[in-house]
């Protein structure tokens, strides 16, 4: 039995030498950089199901264009390819599986030295673009896009895109920095019997404080031609961008701001809006909010104006500061696995409140435009509770890439902030970008107190993965970030 336990014991301590030294084999991969870069209207040339609200809206206009923006990286050692990346930014609520599958489908056959697995899409989540889900609305058939046309609309333009940006690679670099701007704040109030209301009013009496904190902190990567002249930048901001969320027309809210503002210095900069983990988090103001309004009017600016103002000092200011650090070669690392999470758990008592709002709802003698939407969303509940033991996982993609001396790494989720500083705190990344919406979305992953608190985007309607679930993930990204240096 010594001797068996002996060889499992120096078994293991193989095994850990060997990960140790993949690992630092893997960390020291890279090179020369290679950076191409294009952009993408993605705007509807009809009227559209509006996505991010339980009732149903179509288009009545185009406000501002919607935009594509597409990254694409690639480290080589003289001629040989050591790594890739493809990043697409899309002005959209998030990212369906039929729109990755459809993509990834079509860059295969367009782009063969392309790994389709390095492909990583994003959501501004702006909740005035299309709607790519019929199953949510019932959207007219006559005088609208459907969802499906939508679809495959998208995926036409983004493969044009894709392809302008991966045959324009060339040598180039990269530089990072961090910055600060207040955008985002924590839209679930707290009151004193405990409960917590998303947008909850803070002129109550009961009122105590917001479930969470904030993080104003920018995190930015700028990628540069031959010749020093930046070519793209992705910019890192916890917070969804919705501020304009309620209108019935196309716009692309706070990004179309940061990128016309951009534009005006650096024609033809990619810009790539990422937003971080930011489930809990939102642009609208919970107080101030008069004192904020005086002061955009003292200004003669928008609030998306005003958002982007402050987004825009920033990367103004750190471009000229981080010109001075660009790196050519980097160690280059893209990681893609597929991570197993536990479903969160519908109880009896919630599957029976969610069968018996729907009940409510088709008992009314006049539906109100929102009863499908929130029908659907109990449905969901119930169909999870019929199917949770015999899955009982959830399985998500995830992305950890080293970039020099930059980590990042993705969810789909629309991920409480304290994940993402989780996640940041342990990195051992000088700067660690969390990217959530990623592919395909999942919906809200709330913490623990979070779910204590109750309310939208933390009941079980709202998360189909719980506290549980979200530890797995931050404890797994953490480990492959950490793996990398």
């Amino acid at each position: 039995m010594k001797a068996s336990i002996c060889g499992v014991r120096a078994g293991l301590a193989m095994g850990v030498i060997v990960a140790l030294w993949t690992a630092g084999q893997e960390a020291a991969l890279g090179g020369q950089l290679w950076v191409g870069a294009a952009t993408a209207d993605i705007t509807p040339d009809k009227p559209v199901a509006l996505q991010g609200q339980f009732h149903l809206r179509i288009s009545q206009g185009v406000e501002t264009p919607l935009r594509a923006s597409v990254l694409a990286l690639e480290p080589r050692q003289a001629d040989r390819v050591e790594d890739q990346a493809l990043f697409i930014s899309l002005d959209l609520t998030g990212i369906t599986a039929e729109l990755q599958q459809k993509l990834r489908d079509r860059l295969r056959q367009e782009m063969p030295d392309f790994d389709v697995r390095k492909l990583i899409l994003t959501a501004t989540h702006t909740h005035t673009a299309p709607v790519l889900d019929s199953s949510w609305y019932e959207i007219p058939k006559q005088g609208v896009m459907q969802p499906a046309e939508y679809v495959e609309f998208l995926v036409q333009r983004l493969t044009e895109a894709a392809g302008r940006a991966w045959k324009s690679r060339q040598p180039g670099g990269v530089s990072w920095g961090l910055g600060y701007a207040v955008v985002g704040h924590n839209r679930r109030a707290v009151y004193a019997n405990g409960s917590a209301i998303m947008y909850g009013p803070t002129n109550r009496p009961d009122f105590q404080n917001f479930e969470s904190g904030e993080d104003h902190g920018l995190e930015m990567l700028f990628f540069w031609d031959g010749q020093k002249r930046p070519v793209a930048v992705a910019i890192n901001v916890a917070c969804p961008s919705q501020e304009v969320e309620g209108r019935s027309t196309i716009h692309a809210d706070f990004w179309h701001d940061v990128r016309e503002q951009l534009d005006a210095r650096y024609k033809g900069l990619c810009v790539l809006g990422w937003p971080g983990a930011a489930g809990d988090q939102s642009p609208h103001l919970m107080y101030r909010k008069a004192a904020e309004q005086r002061m955009q009017q003292l200004r003669g600016l928008s609030a998306t104006q005003e958002i982007a103002r402050r987004i825009v000092r920033e990367v103004l200011d750190v471009l000229e500061l981080t010109r001075q650090d660009i790196r050519t070669e980097v160690p280059f690392v893209h990681r893609v696995e597929d991570l197993a999470l536990p479903k969160r758990k519908v109880t009896p008592e919630e599957a029976a409140a969610a069968q018996a709002e729907i009940e409510k709802i088709l008992k009314k003698p006049k539906p109100e435009p929102s009863d499908h939407g929130r029908r659907v969303w109990h449905q969901k509940v119930l169909d999870r509770y019929q199917t949770q033991e015999k899955e009982p996982t959830l399985t998500m993609e995830l992305h950890v890439l080293r970039l020099g001396d930059v980590a990042l790494a993705t969810n789909p989720f629309e991920l409480f902030l304290d994940y993402g500083l989780r996640i940041k705190g342990r990195s051992k990344a000088m700067e660690t970008f969390v990217l959530q919406l990623t592919t395909p979305t999942l919906g809200y992953l709330p913490t623990a107190k979070a779910v204590a608190g109750g309310g939208y985007s933390a009941v079980v309607q709202s998360s189909q993965v719980g506290p549980d679930g979200g530890q797995i993930l931050v404890d797994r990204t953490v480990e492959l970030i950490n793996s990398l240096w």
